[in-house]
């Protein structure tokens, strides 16, 4: 049982699929050590005693909507969100994505603190409409300073301290701990021992462009350590396509296809480089995964990819095959030495910009959370 006298801050989130069960550990962490305790409420899917264990939370509640039920106008989530604050001595809520703000205004009197974790969520009129509205209990934080960027461009008259960055992050010595080594790795994925290996992670869709690795990783090829290999896992609309464009440049024999790799992250240390050709990622949370393991990073210039891998990795302009493959090239000729102080490098960058202290030290100066720290 809660106490209705407990300061507390809501965390409201749309689900807890793919990264975002892993986002509400890293927004609830926030608040360790502060006071105050923390409600997770998840919009949908169904209750989970694994996933309220790994929400970093003081009490997870699940509201158990199907998709359907939250399309519309949301009167019966709006409703189970009032009642939950009526009984609970909040602060101010976070909520993350555009549904869960619009429940957590209308359903609740609180300050909101919306978290974005993609571009365009402002571009629709009747968005702009509501978040207008509603600006006076509405601050908004996106992932990287493109997403905030995109942000302050579709609101373009909102106080620029009103939408600011909080970079995504992650809990460095847990998956350093879980990273299974280098040869078991390899055993595991089924890749060649002696094979000098580019990995990629991610779903087979337009928006992650493999089809530009593919070209660059085949420009690459004479230039690469013999039997060099380009090993992607995911699975995606796209196979087809993209197995078929292997074989139109000559490189099916190359190229691994591992589909879904349950916990991908653990097996990273199989890879001598991880390359993202991805369309304007909104961050790239795979980027900080590769970097803890330590492996080199080729990473498209822009979106939220640049601000993770600018000055620790190689960045190509997005779509362009030719120099992608040139900083293929460049990686390949790193030698053990150079591999170990980037290795540091990466490790550095990580504590200093996305690990869960130094954001934690980054929110409590965010200027909407002073001012609603200021009012409690």
């Amino acid at each position: 049982m809660t106490s209705r006298s407990e300061p507390r801050i809501l965390q409201f989130c749309h689900g807890y699929d793919g990264p975002f069960l892993d986002c509400a550990r890293q927004y609830a962490s926030l608040f360790q050590g502060s006071g105050y305790k923390v409600t997770t409420v998840f919009l949908t899917g169904a209750a989970d005693a694994q996933v309220a264990a790994g929400c970093a939370s003081d009490e997870v509640l699940f509201l158990e909507f199907s998709s359907k039920a939250v399309r519309g106008l949301k009167l019966g989530a709006i409703a189970a969100l009032r009642k939950i604050a009526a009984q609970r001595n909040f602060s101010f809520c976070i909520a993350h994505r555009f549904k869960p703000i619009y429940v957590a205004l209308l359903g609740t009197g609180l300050p909101v603190i919306g978290v974005h974790h993609a571009f365009g969520d402002y571009q629709r009129k009747g968005r702009r409409l509501f978040a207008n509205l509603l600006r006076k209990r509405l601050s908004l934080l996106g992932v990287s300073d493109a997403v905030r960027d995109d942000m302050r461009r579709c609101l373009a008259h909102w106080p620029a301290e009103r939408i600011q960055t909080l970079y995504n992050r992650i809990d460095i010595e847990t998956l350093q701990a879980s990273l299974v080594p280098r040869d078991e790795a390899r055993r595991a994925l089924g890749l060649d021992e002696q094979a000098w290996v580019v990995g990629n992670v991610g779903r087979l869709h337009p928006d992650k462009d493999q089809a530009t690795l593919l070209r660059g990783f085949a420009q690459a090829l004479p230039g690469l350590p013999p039997g060099a290999r380009l090993a992607i896992l995911g699975k995606g609309r796209l196979e087809a396509n993209l197995k078929a464009l292997a074989a139109e440049l000559g490189i099916a024999a190359q190229v691994d296809f591992l589909g879904q790799v349950a916990d991908a992250r653990r097996y990273f240390q199989a890879f001598d480089v991880f390359a993202l050709s991805s369309d304007h990622e909104p961050f790239g949370m795979v980027l900080l995964e590769a970097m803890v393991a330590g492996v080199p990073l080729l990473a498209t210039a822009c979106g939220g990819a640049r601000e993770v891998v600018e000055g620790v990795g190689v960045l190509f302009p997005l779509g362009d095959a030719a120099q992608l493959a040139q900083g293929l090239k460049h990686l390949a000729g790193l030698d053990e030495q150079q591999q170990a102080a980037c290795a540091q490098h990466m490790l550095q960058r990580l504590r200093e910009r996305f690990s869960d202290q130094a954001v934690r030290d980054t929110f409590w100066q965010l200027p909407q959370v002073r001012a609603l720290v200021a009012e409690a």
